[in-house]
């Protein structure tokens, strides 16, 4: 099995560039909000594959959509990029469909959020949820894939917020993050979740912070 990174120790990560084998089961699908996972008909944690952590689509709206698949990490300050790198393996003809709006480009897209988040989006809260630039997003497909996004000024919270038009709140979010990872849906719904038409596997190959 790959080795991929532990980041709950992330300063001294980013000061000696050492990995550290991480559980499958650390990685988290949610989100989990006061105690009700939001992405439903899905387990709370990825799997163990060969090729490294893995989860299995649900296949049809009324079997649900994964959302979020993130990790615990204590900060993201120093921190110069995320690189995410998997694979999907899926069945002839399995298609991939935004949850919120099936019409749109089902995508994948890396994500941070500050610790103490109340999932409100309100005040001061709509700067806890980070997401990359939307010329970042992956348009899900079979197939060995690889995002890299610079945690520079591209980023967007959850509403109006950007790191250009408040950097202040983008470093502070850096400073005091608390998970991190990659969420699933559209455009216009970045996490709103998506399922396949067909059998279909995500397996993170490689996930790191530079």
């Amino acid at each position: 099995m790959r080795r991929y990174l532990s980041l709950l120790a992330i300063p001294a990560l980013l000061a000696s560039g050492v990995a550290i084998a991480q559980s499958a089961s650390d990685w988290e699908i949610g989100p989990v909000v006061r105690g009700r996972n939001y992405s439903p008909g899905m387990p709370g944690q990825l799997s163990a594959g060969r090729d490294g952590p893995q989860f299995t689509f649900p296949t049809g709206a009324r079997e649900g959509s994964v959302h979020y698949v993130t990790l615990p990490v204590r900060s993201l300050a120093g921190a110069k990029e995320l690189r995410l790198r998997y694979r999907i393996d899926a069945g002839p003809g399995t298609r991939f469909i935004a949850a919120e709006n099936p019409k749109a480009q089902a995508a994948i897209t890396l994500y941070f959020q500050r610790r103490g988040d109340n999932w409100s989006g309100r005040g001061r809260f709509e700067a806890y949820r980070w997401y990359a630039a939307p010329a970042t997003m992956m348009p899900l497909s079979p197939g060995t894939h690889e995002i890299a996004v610079p945690l520079d000024r591209s980023w967007g919270a959850v509403m109006h917020t950007t790191a250009r038009n408040d950097p202040a709140a983008f470093q502070e979010a850096l400073d005091d993050a608390g998970r991190v990872g990659f969420v699933f849906g559209s455009a216009g719904g970045r996490g709103h979740g998506v399922y396949a038409t067909g059998p279909a596997r995500f397996t993170v190959l490689d996930f790191d912070i530079r």
